[in-house]
């Protein structure tokens, strides 16, 4: 229960970060809010953020994988980092954007997320970001 507890503590610190950074990220195509988001997913999947950050698609799979938490927040980080890819591309930088929507491939792969469902606690500020897009 202690876990369960920590794990929705996580989530939640992780969903409101999120939540404002990607909004800028996005849509004042700020790349200091992308690094936010950056830091929040390294969190999430309880790593440091340049380690995570720099690892290949599936090294960072495995790293997740270790780490015994990866089922439980897949979706969201898979979500984070394919919407990252995309504040990436709005920017120019398509190495960046390339890295972020193969790590978000490798985790809804590893860990069986549909990158086309979106976790109910950042549907608001998905539907923000297609408002504003």
């Amino acid at each position: 229960m202690l876990h369960r507890d920590y794990l929705l503590e996580v989530i939640d610190q992780f969903v409101s970060t999120v939540s404002r950074a990607l909004s800028r990220a996005l849509l004042e195509r700020d790349l200091d809010a992308a690094a936010e988001v950056e830091e929040a997913v390294a969190e999430l999947i309880q790593l440091d953020p340049d380690t995570a950050m720099s690892l290949s698609p599936e090294s960072l799979v495995v790293m997740m994988q270790l780490s015994g938490t990866g089922d439980a927040v897949a979706g969201y980080a898979a979500y984070a980092l394919n919407r990252l890819a995309d504040a990436y591309e709005r920017s120019g930088d398509a190495g960046v954007a390339e890295l972020r929507r193969g790590q978000a491939q490798a985790i809804a792969s590893a860990f069986g997320a549909d990158l086309d469902q979106i976790p109910e606690e950042l549907r608001e500020v998905e539907e923000r970001l297609n408002l504003g897009e």
